[in-house]
């Protein structure tokens, strides 16, 4: 009685950090799109972010809403849509060998919807059974990640020199 009772907890803690990284991916994504009021294709962007936001602040206040035809049908428009922008930016990239991929507009608009892509396909069904250890341990990390390079960007301003003007002032 005393395994399956701490089984249950493990598995409700589980489903608190997939909440909190889903809260905390909302608010990421909806800074996101705050960012792009400036650039010229804002639209685009603010779409391309605020989706995503709005899709893991539902996530946040009730974990099974992924198992609704709403959230998987917008869910699932978003991930096709932006597979296909996602191909097509990192075609770009490959045919200018760009490496220094934070430092070309491409690449940073590459790796914003990479992001949202990536989040999107985690969150996929994860309302169907209890969020196990491997989902979390992986949303964690990939939480944490766009906190820390904005954080690296924003205290290293070198780093931004190269950027057009609307990107700099968006940090």
């Amino acid at each position: 009685m005393g395994e399956v009772s701490k089984a249950q907890n493990s598995r409700t803690w589980l489903s608190v950090i997939w909440q909190i990284c889903n809260v905390f991916m909302s608010l990421f994504f909806a800074l996101a799109t705050y960012v792009q009021i400036n650039d010229p294709d804002a639209g685009l962007w603010m779409a391309g972010y605020g989706v995503p936001a709005v899709l893991c602040a539902f996530i946040g206040l009730k974990p099974h809403v992924t198992e609704t035809l709403p959230w998987r049908r917008v869910s699932d428009l978003h991930v096709m849509i932006s597979s296909a922008v996602v191909a097509m930016l990192g075609w770009t990239l490959y045919k200018e060998r760009v490496t220094q991929i934070f430092q070309q507009e491409e690449g940073r608009e590459f790796s914003g919807l990479m992001l949202t892509l990536v989040w999107l396909l985690l969150c996929r069904h994860s309302g169907r059974a209890p969020v196990g250890m491997l989902r979390v341990s992986t949303a964690v990390a990939i939480t944490v990640f766009p906190f820390v390079s904005w954080l690296y960007y924003y205290v290293n301003k070198e780093l931004r020199s190269n950027w057009p003007s609307h990107c700099k002032t968006a940090i």
